[in-house]
């Protein structure tokens, strides 16, 4: 078994994938292991590092409740990732166009389309599902209206900042790959922040008796606990649409400085912050993953590397002991400040040399150099998943 720790002394376990852990991740683990509806044991990711609220890289498995804060404010954060019937051969040897094509047809960073990007049944149906959460939890409309338009409709198909990234890969095959990483974009995170803050509230006299206030939850019959459940559900249908959405664009974008290309039949579109309904040892579930993908047996994911690494299309072995989950990338081994402090623009060029991408100091706390290392990640998990592909990016647009 490629379990590698245990942490002991909660109500239940926690089972860890990697030997790389830092003490603040190891002290959030042992937290949410104490809470009393974990069910089995708690499995953290070879990625796994200290996050918000709870870990990132962990698995939660709870019975008649949910932790706001372990699910976070980036709802449905994921992947999307689709094979073209383009060699590597038949791409330009300058990518500098195709990189601005992309970041001309998807709004980075804080920028959203000047105008509604998608169908408007796309956005009814979306429309459908959020009104009655707002009606009852007026709050979350904060975020949506905005200078006349709808800022949640403006956002879907856009990528956001930070850690997502929009990529051209080239597999083990010479085949070209388009990959993306986003999620539920301003809303999700307003509907994330919103109900943590309401879990708190209704948990004000408990607080004290959690191992951490972030860990305040909503029981099962508890009034906002069917709220909470539907926003989220919601959130993760944004996320997988906003992926959707993007990709089109994306492919427009490439069919104009590209030779003809068509998509093959190789695609995934998949979470890695999320809940779902699940059943394991015996029993009925919400699986939160926070930076984790479901690796049921047979079923495809994608890991990422950083902006320099390689990633790696696997297929699930549905292991038991990790909740059929495996890692969601190569994962942090330092926080964002302390990457800025430790390297310059420079080091970042160096890093990503071949990668065309920006290499400006806005993205050093992107470097390769701050995340652990990919090809170790994937040793650390070769009894959760196997690899199917192996991809290296030529180009990542990033906010």
């Amino acid at each position: 078994m490629p379990i590698k720790q245990q942490l002991d002394g909660g109500a239940v376990p926690v089972k860890i994938y990697t030997d790389e852990v830092e003490a603040s991740a190891l002290e959030q683990l042992r937290n949410i292991a104490k809470l009393p509806f974990i069910h089995s044991h708690v499995a953290a990711m070879p990625d796994v590092h200290m996050g918000i609220g709870a870990t990132i890289g962990s698995v939660i498995p709870t019975r008649g409740a949910i932790i706001p804060a372990a699910v976070g404010v980036d709802i449905g954060c994921g992947m999307n990732a689709l094979r073209l019937s383009l060699t590597a051969d038949r791409l330009p040897d300058n990518l500098t166009k195709v990189r601005g094509a992309i970041e001309r047809a998807v709004p980075v960073g804080f920028e959203m389309h000047k105008h509604d990007p998608v169908k408007r049944s796309t956005i009814t149906a979306l429309d459908v599902g959020l009104a009655p959460i707002i009606e009852r939890h007026p709050a979350v409309r904060r975020m949506q209206e905005k200078r006349g338009f709808v800022t949640w409709v403006r956002q879907l198909g856009s990528l956001g900042g930070g850690n997502h990234f929009i990529e051209l890969c080239i597999d083990e095959a010479d085949a070209v790959w388009v990959m993306l990483h986003s999620g539920s974009r301003g809303v999700g995170n307003q509907i994330g922040r919103y109900f943590i803050e309401l879990a708190k509230r209704d948990m004000e006299g408990q607080l004290g008796s959690l191992p951490h206030r972030d860990l305040a939850y909503f029981r099962e019959g508890n009034p906002h606990f069917d709220d909470y459940v539907a926003a989220v559900e919601w959130a993760q249908e944004y996320a997988m649409v906003n992926r959707r959405e993007m990709m089109r664009l994306i492919l427009e974008a490439l069919a104009s400085r590209l030779p003809p290309f068509e998509v093959t039949r190789e695609a995934i579109n998949c979470h890695h912050n999320y809940v779902a309904r699940e059943h394991h040892f015996g029993a009925d579930l919400y699986v939160t993953r926070k930076g984790a993908i479901r690796a049921g047996e047979g079923e495809l994911g994608i890991i990422p590397g950083s902006m320099g690494a390689r990633s790696y299309i696997v297929r699930g072995l549905g292991n038991a002991e990790s909740f059929c989950s495996c890692s969601h990338g190569a994962g942090r081994r330092m926080s964002r400040t302390q990457a800025k402090k430790q390297f310059t623009a420079r080091d970042l060029e160096a890093q990503t040399a071949g990668v065309e991408c920006r290499k400006d100091k806005g993205v050093v706390d992107e470097i390769p150099g701050a995340y652990k290392d990919i090809d170790q990640v994937m040793a650390d998990q070769a009894d959760l998943v196997e690899v199917v592909h192996r991809l290296k990016q030529v180009v990542c647009v990033k906010g």
